[in-house]
């Protein structure tokens, strides 16, 4: 295995970095409330960046969702790549990905997940959908939606369109969540049979980088706090409890970062992925949620302040927790697959 991002990849970071790094600041994300930064996004888009995430593959998604994540920019990026251009550009039929990559490359179009954990949603024989989606990130930015019906097969729904309802959803993490509700909205299928799996294992790989990039900014933030703050004429971090926590929470990142790096290198490489997909997910859940934790810890009664910027990359990563489903549900998929497949 090689990690190592090429030279486009690299690239494409570094722009990344510079973009989410200026224009993803505390006072830009305090403005934007709970909905999306709409002239980041524009920035990203003209920037090429969605388009860069298709050229650069599974693992130059992650490297950029991880910029996303050290900044905690409020923006569809990673969710809109996912669901919308790898989804389509990995399954869609050439009619699909000519009418729909476009829009979904230059931002136009943003493409968000509704992928319950429950059999929600029915797809009936003329293919429309019925049924309902609590919480959808980034509904409320979203032009399409992907839904995976409760038979496993995945639905291209437009919205607004007939049949669609959205209503908005406040969650732990501002991500313009909303609810779908499905009521014989006319969809158009994507993908045959594996396009579920396949897409659901994309989707934890690269929120798992989102995390990786959550729980580095976290870190930075307290180190940079502990490193500063001095307690009885010296720095908090001379302490060897602080720097015991922190060397846990830099491990802890580490192992999101390099187990979702395996995940993405092995799609890349037309590898099965799907048991490092749910080890990522795994540690981005369980791992993560350490990590958030002791950001705030580490700050001690500044931790506390909602308005402090460490205080969102915690909201960030107990709602990343959530989304990937929590650490007990994915780890008991992971066991149940690996008992499938036996010893390798």
């Amino acid at each position: 295995m090689d990690f190592t991002p090429s030279e486009e990849q690299a690239a494409a970071q570094g722009l990344a970095a510079r973009i989410f790094g200026d224009l993803s600041t505390p006072d830009r994300l305090a403005a934007a409330g709970s909905g999306a930064d709409v002239e980041l996004w524009k920035e990203l888009c003209a920037a090429g960046l969605p388009g860069a995430a298709e050229e650069t593959g599974l693992l130059g998604l992650v490297l950029l969702a991880e910029e996303q994540g050290r900044t905690t920019a409020q923006v569809p990026f990673a969710a809109s790549c996912v669901y919308g251009l790898l989804a389509v550009a990995e399954h869609g039929t050439d009619e699909q990905r000519g009418r729909l990559l476009p829009a979904l490359r230059d931002g136009t179009a943003v493409a968000a997940g509704a992928f319950p954990a429950h059999a929600a949603v029915r797809a009936e024989a003329d293919g429309r959908l019925n049924g309902v989606v609590p919480v959808v990130p980034w509904l409320r930015d979203a032009t399409h939606v992907l839904v995976a019906a409760g038979d496993r097969t995945l639905w291209i729904v437009r919205t607004p369109g007939p049949g669609v309802v959205t209503e908005r959803v406040e969650t732990t993490a501002p991500w313009s969540a909303g609810r779908l509700v499905l009521e014989g909205a006319p969809a158009e299928r994507l993908g045959g049979s594996g396009a579920y799996g396949e897409v659901l294992a994309t989707a934890r790989t690269a929120f798992a980088g989102v995390q990786a990039g959550v729980c580095a900014g976290s870190l930075a933030r307290a180190v940079q706090h502990t490193s500063t703050r001095e307690q009885f004429g010296r720095p908090l971090s001379t302490n060897q409890a602080v720097l015991l926590r922190a060397a846990d929470a830099y491990m802890d990142t580490e192992a999101i970062r390099v187990t979702a790096y395996e995940a993405a290198w092995r799609h890349d490489e037309g590898l099965p992925y799907g048991e490092q997909a749910l080890t990522a997910a795994w540690w981005a859940s369980e791992a993560g949620r350490r990590v958030v934790h002791a950001g705030q810890h580490l700050h001690g009664g500044t931790g506390a302040d909602l308005d402090h910027p460490v205080h969102r990359h915690f909201l960030w990563g107990r709602q990343l927790d959530a989304h990937l489903g929590g650490s007990g549900t994915v780890l008991q998929e992971l066991g149940e697959l690996l008992v499938k497949e036996g010893p390798a």
